[in-house]
């Protein structure tokens, strides 16, 4: 039985991810999907105008001494404002989905508190600041005193809360409808390009995949290890969408083929893949979640 280490071929070269970065923050955000802030923009933006003329005539019929300008400054500049923000919620929600922090253990849920906390602070800074422009603005140009908005954060912070948590909930749900009417016929077999020879193998098959200088090797349930010029990260781009999970900087490992899971201290882990034991190194948390399912 192979162990991490034990294979010259395994150990040297690079996967194409930087050392110290994979399964992080970055990665995550590179999944964010264009399409998904487009199609929500189609129902927030409507939905945003509504609310602004709604809000300006009830702030015309409360507050007659006001000009008749003023509260069409206010909502309009809020809107624009927390349309522009709306792109925060949009990258926390491909940072960290709201499914992945119900995985097991406290590490996703920590991680999912800490991005949206983080996210929700940004969101509504960038809300306010951006409405306070705009107002300054607009008054300076109507000759009015000087518009002030005063300590009010908090007050609009608990408001953003509520614009965010919908938001965040609107960007998961059309990603999740977009995975799921995206996701391609898993196909019977991949061909491993050997030197000049063509292996066609089942998926099920391919138990994991290692890189190995300018190579990469396939570790297959019969034994055989054949090797293909490419890097890891392309092999990964071809196979992530077929339950092949990226578990450490240089393997992918097959997660419909997991037999078994250990602990090796330090937080990384050991996945048993048949008769093959792969690396699960503890900066990739999210593929050691997808590995216990």
């Amino acid at each position: 039985m192979w162990r991490p280490g034990g294979d010259g071929r395994a150990r040297h070269g690079t996967s194409g991810a930087a050392p110290g970065t994979g399964g992080g923050l970055w990665a995550a955000l590179k999944r964010a999907d264009p399409r998904d802030l487009r199609t929500g923009l189609l129902w927030i933006v409507p939905a945003t105008a509504v609310v602004t003329v709604v809000n300006s005539l009830s702030d015309l019929a409360d507050l007659p001494h006001v000009q008749r300008w003023e509260p069409w400054t206010w909502e309009i500049s809020s809107a624009l404002a927390i349309l522009v923000a709306t792109v925060i919620p949009w990258l926390a929600t491909a940072a960290a989905p709201p499914d992945e922090a119900a995985g097991e253990g406290w590490r996703p849920k920590l991680r999912f508190a800490a991005v949206h906390l983080t996210a929700l602070l940004l969101f509504s800074a960038l809300h306010v600041a951006g409405f306070v422009l705009i107002r300054k603005l607009t008054y300076a140009a109507m000759d009015a005193d000087a518009y002030m908005f005063g300590n009010r954060f908090i007050y609009e912070l608990r408001k953003d809360l509520i614009s965010y948590c919908v938001y965040v909930g609107t960007f998961w749900l059309l990603g999740s409808l977009r995975r799921r009417r995206d996701e391609p016929v898993r196909p019977v077999s991949f061909d491993i390009r050997d030197g000049a020879r063509i292996i066609r193998t089942s998926l099920s098959d391919i138990l994991a995949v290692s890189s190995a200088g300018n190579y990469v090797e396939f570790w297959l349930a019969d034994g055989r290890r054949p090797l293909m010029r490419a890097t890891l990260a392309a092999i990964e781009v071809e196979l992530e969408r077929f339950g092949f999970v990226r578990a450490h900087r240089s393997w992918l490992v097959n997660a419909g083929a997991v037999t078994g899971l250990r602990p090796d201290g330090s937080g990384d882990w050991t996945v048993e893949l048949g008769a093959v034991e792969a690396p699960v190194s503890r900066r990739y948390p999210q593929a050691l979640e997808r590995l216990k399912k």
